[in-house]
């Protein structure tokens, strides 16, 4: 059995639902973390879209290992109550889509990270766990740059307060937030149940798994089976400026003729890695 699944969020090779068929096809992989496609992000699909997406990758036999949702996203000072009902909807979504995964993150919170907010973030979050739960959802919070659970110390508080919710552990997230990947994983390794294959540089550059500061290698020691999502951040691609906070914008330290070259170049680093650590 293989240690290792490989997941990606092909959006980065294309737009289009086409294009990112064909970029998992001709690199092997299986799963795909659905987040942007034909234009649209996924919380904003139809149900109709969503019907049309799971018949094309039925039909190319891709399966969805996990919505990459931007649910968490907003101001810890925004209202909650729009954001909640489209996270219902979205649960319809990832059903037609046959999935029980859904990213999701813990609130910009501008460095205030106060009893008081952390009390807002998590009442929060429990909501979208009471509506995701009972349906048979797994809710997994990403360490994401401005959020609360930007530092590993604050994720492990917000685990510790909900159980229920598990993590997907992102390397460069961490580095970009001045965080060592290797203590945030001994810290954070009972909760984690997949990773996002990102690395990156201190000074702030993403490159490709690693060449980074992520210790991706030595992270793999620790997570030794599951799902690997691939997330290139190598090349600025279709949605990139809707992803990160206005006035943001992750560096990207390698040059590539085309997205689809940048998605193979970050899916060939991460399987040499792999290779090195099965043959160990």
């Amino acid at each position: 059995m293989e240690r290792y699944r490989l997941s990606a969020f092909a959006d980065e090779a294309s737009p289009l639902l086409s294009g990112q068929t064909k970029a998992l096809l001709r690199n092997d992989i299986g799963l795909l973390e659905i987040r942007g496609v034909d234009g649209a992000n996924i919380a904003d699909i139809t149900s109709e879209k969503a019907k049309e997406i799971r018949a094309v990758l039925d039909g190319a036999g891709v399966r969805v290992w996990s919505v990459g949702s931007p649910f968490g996203k907003i101001g810890i000072s925004e209202p909650f109550g729009s954001h909640l009902e489209k996270f219902k909807k979205m649960l319809d979504t990832a059903d037609i889509l046959g999935c029980k995964r859904i990213r999701i993150f813990s609130f910009y919170v501008d460095g205030d990270r106060s009893e008081a907010v952390f009390d807002e973030v998590c009442k929060r979050l429990q909501r979208f766990l009471d509506e995701a739960s009972p349906r048979g959802f797994i809710l997994c919070h990403e360490n994401e740059k401005g959020i609360f659970g930007e530092k590993a110390c604050d994720c492990l508080m917000i685990h510790e307060r909900l159980p229920g919710l598990k993590a997907v552990f992102d390397p460069a997230n961490f580095v970009q937030a001045s965080e060592d990947t290797l203590k945030a994983m001994e810290m954070l390794a009972p909760y984690v149940d997949y990773m996002h294959i990102k690395d990156a540089k201190y000074k702030g550059e993403v490159v490709p798994a690693g060449l980074g500061d992520g210790h991706i290698p030595e992270l793999l020691k620790t997570f030794t089976k599951g799902v690997l999502t691939v997330e290139p951040h190598l090349k600025v691609f279709d949605g990139l400026a809707k992803l990160e906070r206005s006035g943001e914008r992750s560096a990207v330290g390698h040059s590539y003729s085309s997205s689809d070259e940048a998605f193979d170049a970050a899916v060939r680093a991460i399987k040499e890695i792999i290779r090195k650590e099965e043959i160990q």
